[in-house]
């Protein structure tokens, strides 16, 4: 019996505040670029995320969607690439010591609503992780050809990624 390689661990999560301050949900500005890049480079360090230049996220900022705390910093993230007729989400995360609080179910759900304004009537995504969190949210593994063909290619197939969809 064989088994697929492990794949790499998110940074390490705190342990969950029951009084965890509110956070706000917003569309990313420009200027957000150097904090997603911020708030990225843990789970770039530890392969849950593909790296990407600061050039990159300033100038795709406006796919973002972030978490705010009250004190203004970034503590979780959501892209959404436009497609035809698909959408791609990417660079899902998700600061260690909000894990776990609903901030990651929150972002999905406002994507979904963003994609739905849009007239997307799929997402696709892909993951290094195990995609409970997708899976619980209506995605289902999927072959990669039935993605967005640009994206598809870009897939590193040394990263063992698990490519799920879900229709809106």
């Amino acid at each position: 019996m064989t088994t697929a390689p492990p794949h790499p661990a998110a940074p390490p999560r705190a342990p969950r505040s029951p009084a965890a301050p509110a956070f706000t949900l917003r569309p990313a500005r420009q200027d957000d670029g150097p904090a997603l890049a911020a708030l990225s480079r843990p789970f770039v360090r530890t392969g849950a995320l593909r790296g990407r230049p600061l050039s990159l996220y300033l100038a795709q900022a406006t796919d973002f969607l972030v978490a705010q705390a009250p004190d203004g910093s970034l503590e979780g993230c959501l892209g959404l690439r436009e497609h035809p007729t698909a959408g791609v989400l990417y660079n899902f995360c998700v600061a260690p010591h909000r894990q776990g609080s609903g901030m990651g179910g929150r972002l999905l759900r406002a994507a979904f609503g963003r994609a739905r304004n849009r007239s997307l009537a799929t997402l696709f995504t892909a993951t290094t992780g195990s995609g409970r969190l997708f899976l619980r949210h209506g995605f289902a593994p999927a072959c990669p050809s039935l993605a967005p063909a640009a994206w598809a290619r870009s897939l590193d197939p040394g990263r063992n990624a698990l490519v799920l969809a879900r229709a809106l």
